[in-house]
C-alpha cells in the first residue's frame, strides 16, 4: 500500500487505530496536529515516557498506541493559510479520516462535498460518536458512554448480588478500537470499489453502530429468542465450562468448547463425570452448571496452575494461566512472534533536549501476510517532527516560505 497516501485529520483512539492499520500495511500516513498541543493522547498521562537519563518527560505512552508509522504534521486548520496547505495535501491524498463533530469541518472548508470538488478519488472516512445521521448526531460520543448505552457494559462483571457486582466498562476502549478495525475494513472496501469505478466516497462510522454489531451472539439471542441476558461474569452463556477457575496455587482458565474436550478433562482429572447424563453434553452442562461448577473447583483446588497446564495441554485441552500484562508480555509465544518492537524517533541521531525520547516500544501488528507483511518505518513521532519534510516534498515548500508559515504561526 505504500502508493496510497491517507490524510488523518483524527485524534485519541478510533480514527488512530484505524489509520496505523492502514499505514502498518505500507500507507504514507500524515498526521495533522495542532501546533504546541497535539493529539490529545500525547497528554493523557502518568504513565509517561522516560527520557535517555531515565527521568519522566511529559509525553503520555497513551499516544504510542495508535500513531506508529505516522508522519506528524503541525498546522494550525482555524488559518486560512493552514486549511489552504490541508486542502492541498488532500487533493494529493487518497484516504481522509477524521473524527470531528458532525458538521465540525464544514466551517474550515475541509468536509467531504468540499475535499471531494478538489479530488472525486477521495475517500473520507468520518468516525463520530452516533453517525451523521439521527437524533443524536449531533452529540459526542465516548467510548466509555457508548458501552453504557449499546447495553454491552450490562453483559460485563459479575452478576448483581456477588462481590464487586454491577455494570463494568472493558478493560480497555473495546468500542473504539473494533471502530477502527470496522472503518479500516471499509476504507479497504472502498478503495477495491474505486478500481472499477475510479471514484471515491463518504464512510460514515459511528461507535453506536459498531457497539451494537459486536454484541456478536447476545445480539441474536435477544434479537431471535427475546432472551436479554444479564452480567455473568466470567461464565459463557451457552457454554459450560468457559470460565476460570481456583488452584492451588492461583486460577486458570479452562475453554472447554466441545464434548470431547471435556471427556478429556474429565480422564486428566481422574473423575467420571463425561458419564454422567446430566454433564455428558454441552446442552447438559449448561443446564447443570450450578452443580457442576462447584464440584469441578473442589478439584481445580488440588493442584497449582503450572502442573495443571501441564496435565491438560498434554491432552489438548484449551487452558492457560490468568496473566497480568507484565506476564502476557514475557510469555515464550508472545515473545517468540515478536510483539513487542522497538524503534528509534530520531534514528541516527540524538533525540532534542525539548524531546529526549530515543526509543519507542509498541505491540506490533497482529497482520501477517505472507508477501506483503506490515513494515517498520517511522516511530510514534514527536509533535510536527516531520512538519518540514512533509511540505518540502509534497507541496515543494521552501526553506524560505515554510519560515514565513512557521513565524505566523501556521505551522
Amino acid at each position: 500500500m505504500s502508493h496510497l497516501r491517507v490524510l488523518d485529520l483524527s485524534r485519541v483512539l478510533a480514527g488512530p487505530w484505524c489509520t496505523q492499520n492502514l499505514a502498518d500495511l505500507g500507507a504514507d500516513v500524515i498526521k495533522i496536529e495542532k501546533p504546541g498541543e497535539g493529539d490529545d493522547t500525547r497528554h493523557w498521562g502518568p504513565p509517561f515516557f522516560a527520557d535517555e537519563a531515565g527521568e519522566p518527560t511529559r509525553q503520555a505512552c497513551y499516544f504510542a498506541a495508535c500513531n506508529r508509522n505516522k508522519r506528524s504534521l503541525t498546522v494550525d486548520m482555524a488559518t486560512s493559510e493552514g486549511q489552504a496547505l490541508i486542502r492541498e495535501l488532500a487533493r494529493q491524498s487518497d484516504v481522509v479520516v477524521e473524527n470531528f463533530k458532525t458538521g465540525g469541518l464544514k466551517r474550515y472548508g475541509l468536509d467531504y462535498d468540499s475535499l471531494r470538488e478538489l479530488n472525486p478519488r477521495l475517500i473520507y472516512c468520518s468516525v463520530t460518536g452516533f453517525g451523521h445521521t439521527g437524533p443524536y448526531a449531533a452529540r459526542p460520543g465516548y467510548d466509555l458512554l457508548i458501552q453504557a448505552m449499546s447495553g454491552l457494559m450490562s453483559i460485563t462483571g459479575h452478576a448483581d448480588g456477588e462481590p464487586g457486582g454491577g455494570p463494568m466498562k472493558v478493560g480497555v476502549a473495546v468500542i473504539d478500537l473494533f471502530t477502527g478495525m470496522y472503518a479500516t475494513t471499509a476504507i479497504l472496501g472502498a478503495l477495491e470499489a474505486r478500481h472499477r469505478t475510479g471514484r471515491g466516497q463518504h464512510i460514515d462510522i459511528a461507535l453506536l453502530d459498531v457497539a451494537m454489531a459486536v454484541l456478536a451472539n447476545q445480539g441474536a439471542g435477544f434479537l431471535n429468542a427475546g432472551n436479554v441476558p444479564q452480567r455473568q461474569g466470567n461464565i459463557h452463556p451457552s457454554v459450560v465450562p468457559y470460565q476460570d477457575f481456583p488452584t492451588a496455587d492461583g486460577n486458570m482458565l479452562l475453554a472447554i468448547g466441545n464434548d470431547g474436550q471435556f471427556a478429556r478433562f474429565c480422564e486428566a482429572a481422574e473423575v467420571d463425570w463425561a458419564q454422567d447424563e446430566r454433564f455428558a453434553t454441552n446442552a447438559g452442562r449448561v443446564t447443570h452448571r450450578k452443580t457442576l461448577i462447584p464440584m469441578m473447583m473442589e478439584v481445580t483446588r488440588g493442584r497449582p496452575t503450572a502442573q495443571w497446564i501441564t496435565l491438560l495441554e498434554a491432552k489438548t485441552v484449551p487452558c492457560g494461566p490468568i496473566n497480568d500484562i507484565a506476564q502476557a508480555y514475557d510469555d515464550p509465544q508472545v515473545r517468540h512472534r515478536g510483539l513487542r518492537i522497538e524503534q528509534e524517533r530520531y534514528p541516527g541521531a540524538r533525540p532534542p533536549a525539548s524531546d529526549g525520547i530515543a526509543r519507542v516500544v509498541s505491540t506490533a501488528s497482529p497482520l501477517r501476510l505472507s508477501d506483503t507483511p506490515p513494515t517498520l518505518r517511522h516511530a510514534p513521532p514527536a509533535l510536527g517532527q516531520h512538519t518540514e519534510e512533509v511540505l518540502r516534498d509534497c507541496l515543494q515548500i521552501g526553506p524560505e516560505q515554510f519560515a514565513a508559515l512557521r513565524a505566523k504561526g501556521v505551522v
